[in-house]
């Protein structure tokens, strides 16, 4: 099994390569009756597609998202929504090079020891050009969110960009919108275009830190043990390309504090109980505390550069390797927009499960 979906209810199978004629998805499990269109999931592919800036890949990718079924008369019909988007700005001349060769970092050696075959091509499905397919999946589960629990909301940034962070005291959403950075810190944005200038310009890459909050998700969404809110959260963050770390709230911060520092103390408000602090991130012990959820993935540097890198061939001799062709200096820019349609579906897909086991009903407090 190449384990190609995701989801428990709400469930999504990516398809399709790099520089494949299309990719896509199929989303099973949309509830019928929601309002959907290709216009409602082009604006978020629109956040993620390559070429908007000097800062991302600048191969062009329009990334227009077609309904191939699942939808009729602008609602889903409860069936299998079959979405494609069309590969249209290929150069795989760009990689012959790498064709007898493995990338330092990248998944083209594992590929080869586990399948014996791989599409050298941009990488075919270890490619991050695979994540507009999540993203359009993101974009239904965005609209199924929106009917069954208005005012929920996911907000997607960057913290981190190497070993340049933001000033939590400089916190500012709307600036999120207003750089190439998804950074909501104008004055970090300033900074971090000439480092990553100067990284770009020298042939180099760079990591990134993406934080994803979700406002308004309802209290009792998860489980105790096998699907917590926050496992499920953690391994669909962990599977997007190039993500070698996830934490919930204050995640690998939690070791340093002391249980008097860490508990989110609780008082009654006038609608029912209130915390008054958020070191668990909105989840305790796998479920939903009603308060927002609040997840951060790391990803590597991109490693495909022009910087000479030792390799070995298919053939096991000893060389050096440039990757050549159109390349994110920060990949962590466009998993931005990605980190926040893992958050969509997976919160969805708990929603579904919330419903299916308790109809909605809560415990009482007061």
């Amino acid at each position: 099994m190449s384990l190609n979906t995701f989801g428990h209810l709400f469930r999504v199978t990516t398809w399709g390569e790099s520089h494949g004629p299309a990719i896509g998805c199929t989303v099973d499990g949309c509830p019928p009756g929601v309002t959907l269109s290709e216009a409602d999931l082009q604006p978020w592919l629109d956040r993620r597609k390559p070429g908007q800036n000097k800062y991302t890949t600048q191969r062009k990718e329009p990334d227009e998202v077609r309904i191939l079924s699942g939808v009729f008369e602008g609602k889903t019909t409860g069936t299998p929504i079959q979405l494609m988007i069309e590969n249209t700005d290929q150069r795989s001349k760009d990689y012959g090079e790498i064709a007898g060769a493995f990338r330092p970092g990248h998944a083209d050696i594992t590929y080869h020891q586990k399948y014996g075959i791989r599409d050298y091509r941009g990488g075919g499905r270890s490619s991050a050009r695979e994540t507009a397919s999540r993203v359009a999946a993101g974009g239904v589960a965005r609209a199924a969110l929106a009917a069954l629990v208005p005012g929920l909301k996911i907000t997607g940034y960057m913290v981190q960009m190497g070993v340049k962070g933001i000033d939590r005291a400089r916190f500012d959403a709307v600036e999120i919108e207003q750089n190439p950075f998804w950074v909501p810190d104008a004055v970090a944005a300033v900074e971090w275009a000439d480092y990553l200038d100067a990284l770009r310009l020298s042939h180099n890459s760079v990591g990134a830190v993406i934080e994803v909050v979700a406002d308004g998700v309802p209290a009792g969404l998860g489980a105790p043990l096998y699907a917590k809110l926050d496992s499920d959260l953690a391994a669909a963050m962990m599977s997007i390309n190039a993500v070698k770390g996830v934490e919930i709230g204050e995640g690998m911060a939690s070791a340093a504090l002391t249980g008097v520092e860490n508990a989110d103390e609780i008082r009654m408000g006038l609608d029912g109980p209130e915390f008054l602090s958020n070191h668990a991130g909105g989840i305790l012990g796998g479920i939903s505390t009603g308060q927002p959820v609040v997840c951060r993935f790391a990803v590597k540097p991109t490693s495909s550069i022009l910087t000479p890198r030792q390799t070995v061939t298919q053939a096991g001799q000893e060389t050096d390797l440039i990757t050549k062709g159109r390349h994110d200096p920060c990949v962590g820019i466009r998993a931005v927009p990605v980190g926040e349609a893992m958050m969509a579906c997976v919160l969805l897909d708990h929603l579904l499960l919330d419903r299916g086991q308790t109809g909605g009903v809560r415990g009482r407090i007061g």
